[in-house]
């Protein structure tokens, strides 16, 4: 999961796995596989990098 940033500057947890796009609009939302919307202050650029991230911690600790 990744830790995003809602319009209301509350803290959201975001299913990576479950993204299917994400457009800047101006403002970033990002559209989930079911339907569900949500929008972000994070940019596209800063979602993916936190995406990376995350993958690795989780790949890294696999392979302990």
């Amino acid at each position: 999961m990744v830790k995003l940033t809602g319009m209301n500057h509350r803290e959201i947890m975001i299913n990576e796995d479950n993204i299917e796009k994400i457009e800047e609009v101006p403002e970033t939302v990002i559209t989930m596989t079911n339907g569900n919307k949500y929008i972000v202050e994070e940019n596209t650029d800063e979602i993916i990098d936190k995406i990376i991230t995350f993958k690795k911690k989780i790949y890294n600790s696999n392979f302990r």
